[in-house]
């Protein structure tokens, strides 16, 4: 089932606002894959990104939370894909992988990011000592992820259209 896509309020405080950004655009992302199949979301349609492909899409954003809030903010071991010595858009090369499995790897990732932000505090820096982007605090990345998440919502706005035709905004 798709996220429901709501903006947060208006005058609501910093961090509500951060995270109800990330939300709908998390939620942009499910809505994008809705009704889709395995075939299609495979199927690649910019000769030059033949990763760029919706399961591919899904399965990068996976990672890029991992990233971001487990290894750069944590400090966890920085392991998956993105820090492999493997071809290059590794997170992103899924043939054989159904669109359901991603799309839940992905909210299983979401909900260990989401248990991370609450647990800290939007001035708390990364802890990892091998990335200097780990010197970002909570607010940058959730910044960061929010243009991310956007940004490549908005590719798979482009794909969805261009595989079967469907297009929305929200």
């Amino acid at each position: 089932m798709t996220p429901p896509r709501i903006r947060p309020p208006y005058t609501a405080d910093e961090r509500t606002q951060l995270v109800g950004w990330l939300d709908m655009q998390r939620a942009i992302v499910h809505w994008k894959c809705e009704g889709l199949s395995d075939a299609d979301a495979h199927r690649p349609v910019l000769p030059a990104s033949p990763q760029m492909t919706m399961a591919g899409v899904v399965s990068h954003m996976r990672w890029v939370e991992h990233c971001w809030f487990e290894v750069m903010l944590m400090g966890r071991p920085a392991e998956g894909p993105m820090f492999d010595d493997g071809p290059e858009d590794a997170d992103m090369r899924v043939d054989g992988i159904p669109l359901a499995q991603l799309l839940d790897e992905y909210d299983r990732q979401c909900a260990v990011s989401d248990e991370i932000i609450a647990a800290h505090s939007l001035d708390d820096v990364g802890r990892h000592p091998d990335f200097g982007a780990a010197a970002a605090n909570l607010r940058w990345i959730l910044f960061h992820m929010i243009e991310e998440t956007a940004r490549h919502a908005g590719h798979m706005d482009a794909i969805r259209e261009l595989v079967d035709g469907e297009k929305g905004y929200y």
